[in-house]
Formats: structure tokens, C-alpha cells, sequence
């Protein structure tokens, strides 16, 4: 595989250099872009590969469920017991295939290929605490003290005093409240209870990685990119907003606007600084060079460390903007020093067989916030309206 990767980011650098030099036609733009999509492929592949390797060795005493390796046996114990998510019109019964009949057959393949959903890697890659109450206060200083020079004799008039801004984290509510009929709770061939419980957890991570994005702060997080100058919460935070850097060419991404957005960064936060983009737009990125002809983006092989774009680990983030005029396309920065996710300790399960007989409830309720803590170690590339 890794030599398949580098294969084809070779042949990629080549047929892009051929349509650099003028060559282009429909069938060169077709080959640049079919070889593009494949060294992404491979990259994600090899990255997957990397990341399931080590999950295996970080779980290999723990249960599997099919083609879903359990987190711990008190996680699975618990749900057992106890469980969250439903509605009555999605409800699961044995009697309709689609519905859950597929489950119960007398022998049958005993894994369940899931449906993609995209997972955000906000929340990895961001500050995480748990509290035991309502919310969360935070005071910020602005160091704002004044000083100056005097003679001997001179006065000393009163100088600038420092203040405090603070900020409320407080948590929204996810929930799910999914039903199983009684009987097939009963004659399932899996534990029906463990694998709704990893689908809702996925579920969760869903939403939770919208909010954390884009969320307006009602009943669920503030969105790091509603932090962005000229967003809609701009001005919430003591400090301003996240700053943005334009790409200084139209509906464009430019390797100028990467190296910009990059060195505006104080040199304090570089070193814990990664690179937050969509899938779309790295193949973009992938093409552009710096100003002696090198590529920008440099592919990993090495398990635990990610490709780079001008030297930045790339994290891809599947909701964050595509390459438009006018929007965010990447975030650059210490993303744990920049976003806070608060866990309001505990997840409410209820195990509810009496609401809707024959039907056994899974009602989960989780509490999560979140907000920017301090805009200052994040950037944000603004794609130009004009060149």
C-alpha cells in the first residue's frame, strides 16, 4: 500500500507538471484529477489501516461484536442492563426484514456491515472536561496593565488597570429514544443492546461534530467557525474573534494563502498547530507548490503521523466549508488551546419496556457544550470574493 501511495503521488506530480506547462486537455484534466482521488485514497487507506492496527492492540483482551470491537467490558455491561434512543415509527420487530427480521434467521452471517456516517475530529483534537453541575464560568484576564518611564521628581499619574471578561459554557442535550420489539430482543442471534449502543454513541459523535463546527449555540455548542471574524458570534468572546487571512485569489485556494495563514500565526502556538480542512478541498491543495516549485503537501507512511501540507499535519474534517468565495476552508492552530467541549458527567439511560408495548424503549440523553476558550492560537483561511 505504501508503495502504491507513492507510486501514484509520483504519477500525480507528473501529469500535473505536464498540464503546468500547457499541455492541458480534457483527457490530461481527467488523469490529474482521477490521480488526485486516488492518492487521497490510498493516504486514507494507509491512515485507516494505521489507526485500526492500533485499536487492536489497545483492545486486544476486549469483546467483539461482529465487526465492532467493544471500548471495555463495563461499557458493554452497562448497556446491557441499560439503554438510550427511539422513536415508535422506527421501532425494530422481527416480523419485517428491513425492520429487524434479518437478525433472527436460523444461520446467516453474523456481522453487520454498517452505513458511513462522518465522524468529526473536533472533540479528539480539542479540550475536553467534565463537570458535575448546570455549567461552566470562565474569567479571562486582559493584561491590560499600564506602565511608563519617569524622572525623579515627576508625578506619577494612575495607569491602566487590568479587567476580566468572562464566558458561560453551558451544555445542550442530545437524545435518542430508538425501540426494539420484546421479542426480538429475545431471539436475536447478537446482542441487540450492544450494538444500539455503539450506533447511538456514532450518532452522537455525528451531531456533537456539526455543533462543534457550526452549532448557534442554542441548546446545543457554539461552532468554532461562528468565532471567525464577521461571524455570527465574532464579538462573544473577551479576546474577539478568529482572526481570518484571505487567499488572495478568487473561489481560490493558493499556496501564498497557506504560507500566509501559517506564519499569522504566533510563533507560541506553532508547534502544537495542525491544519483543519475537508476532503475536497486538500485534493485542491494537494496541487498547489511554494515559490521554489515544491509541492506543499507531502504524503505520511508512518503510522501515528498524518500527511503534511507545508509541514502541518492535516486533520480532515468532513463538515468544515468547501472552496467557495467568501468561505472558511481551513482552520489552522492549537485546536485544544483554541475550543472547549464540556461533559456534564453522566449519560441518562432508560430502559423503558411499559411506554409502548410490545415494544422496549432505549430512551439516552447526553450533555455537551462547547465554545471557543481562547481565539488567539487559531487562524482561518477566507477564500477571496476578488482577486
Amino acid at each position: 500500500m505504501i508503495s502504491a501511495l507513492q507510486k501514484a503521488f509520483e504519477d500525480f506530480k507528473a501529469a500535473h507538471e505536464e498540464k503546468l506547462k500547457g499541455k492541458a486537455d480534457v483527457l490530461l484534466d481527467e488523469k490529474v484529477e482521477r490521480i488526485n482521488d486516488a492518492v487521497g485514497n490510498f493516504q486514507s487507506t494507509i491512515d485507516d489501516l494505521n489507526a485500526k492496527i492500533a485499536a487492536l492492540k489497545a483492545n486486544s483482551s476486549d469483546p467483539v461484536l461482529g465487526d465492532l470491537p467493544a471500548t471495555s467490558p463495563e461499557y458493554f455491561a452497562a448497556f446491557k442492563a441499560h439503554m438510550r434512543h427511539g422513536t415508535p415509527s422506527s421501532a425494530l420487530t422481527k416480523s419485517t426484514d428491513g425492520e429487524g427480521g434479518y437478525v433472527a434467521p436460523v444461520e446467516w452471517d453474523r456481522t453487520i456491515t454498517n452505513k458511513l456516517k462522518q465522524i468529526s475530529m473536533i472533540r479528539q483534537n480539542a479540550r475536553v472536561i467534565s463537570i458535575s453541575v448546570a455549567g461552566f464560568k470562565k474569567l479571562f484576564n486582559d493584561r491590560a496593565v499600564g506602565s511608563g518611564w519617569v524622572g525623579e521628581t515627576a508625578s506619577r499619574p494612575a495607569t491602566s488597570t487590568p479587567t476580566f471578561g468572562s464566558l458561560d459554557f453551558s451544555p445542550g442535550e442530545l437524545y435518542a429514544n430508538p425501540a426494539i420489539s420484546q421479542q426480538l430482543l429475545d431471539d436475536a442471534a447478537i446482542n441487540l443492546e450492544e450494538w444500539l449502543a455503539n450506533e447511538v454513541d456514532t450518532e452522537f459523535a455525528r451531531q456533537e461534530g456539526i455543533a462543534f463546527l457550526s452549532g448557534d449555540g442554542t441548546n446545543k455548542p457554539y461552532g468554532i467557525l461562528t468565532y471567525v471574524t464577521g461571524a455570527a458570534n465574532a464579538a462573544r468572546h473577551p479576546w474577539g474573534a478568529i482572526k481570518a487571512v484571505n487567499t488572495g485569489a478568487a473561489a481560490a485556494l493558493t499556496g501564498d494563502g497557506f504560507i500566509d495563514l501559517m506564519y499569522d500565526l504566533p510563533s507560541e502556538f506553532a508547534a502544537r498547530a495542525k491544519l483543519y480542512i475537508n476532503r475536497m478541498s486538500l485534493g485542491a491543495a494537494r496541487k498547489l507548490k511554494d515559490g521554489q516549485g515544491n509541492y506543499l503537501w507531502q504524503p505520511s507512511y508512518v503510522a501515528g503521523e498524518p500527511a503534511t501540507l507545508n509541514g502541518a499535519p492535516i486533520v480532515e474534517v468532513p463538515g468544515m466549508p468547501g472552496v467557495a468565495a467568501g468561505n472558511i476552508s481551513a482552520l489552522y492552530g492549537d485546536m485544544e488551546a483554541t475550543y472547549l467541549v464540556i461533559d456534564r458527567i453522566g449519560i441518562s439511560v432508560l430502559r423503558d419496556p411499559y411506554t409502548n408495548k410490545p415494544f422496549v424503549h432505549f430512551y439516552t440523553v447526553k450533555r455537551v457544550g462547547g465554545g471557543v476558550y481562547n481565539p488567539e492560537p487559531m487562524r482561518a483561511l477566507k477564500i477571496a470574493v476578488n482577486s
